[in-house]
Formats: structure tokens, C-alpha cells, sequence
């Protein structure tokens, strides 16, 4: 069973969809609810972005530090 709603869209968005549904032959009720169904799918019916890994080359050879040959500087108490 279908419920009737109001909903309150920004002039260029209404456009938008009255476009997008012209050119999809469809309703734009039908894009609306399809917009929903997207939204509010449950988390675990939604795609999982892939990790992405960042690589860099440096000039450097190591740009890691010896923690073992560091001295910790003390942090005043106050």
C-alpha cells in the first residue's frame, strides 16, 4: 500500500528531476522512490567503498628514526 507525501525541493533540483524522468520515460515519483529505496537500504545491502592504499617514492633512504636511540625529552610538569 502507497501513502501520499509532500516534500519541498530547490527550484534546480526540481528541474533536474523533471528532466532526468523525461529522459528515462518514467514519473518523477518513481525516481523519488527510487532515491529512498537507495538511501534508506540497510547498511549492510550498501556497497563497502574499496580501502584505498597511498604509495610515494622519496629521495630519502630511510625515513624512519631508531626509537631505541632517541632520548624522550621531558615535558614540563606545568
Amino acid at each position: 500500500m502507497m501513502k501520499r507525501t509532500t516534500i519541498s525541493l530547490p527550484e534546480e533540483l526540481l528541474r533536474r528531476l523533471r528532466m532526468l524522468a523525461a529522459e528515462r520515460g518514467t514519473s518523477m515519483a518513481a525516481l523519488i522512490r527510487e532515491a529512498v529505496e537507495e538511501k534508506a537500504a540497510p547498511a549492510a545491502a550498501q556497497p563497502r567503498p574499496k580501502p584505498t592504499l597511498a604509495i610515494f617514492a622519496s629521495a630519502k633512504g630511510d625515513l624512519s628514526r631508531r626509537s631505541a636511540d632517541e632520548r624522550a625529552v621531558p615535558r614540563p610538569w606545568r
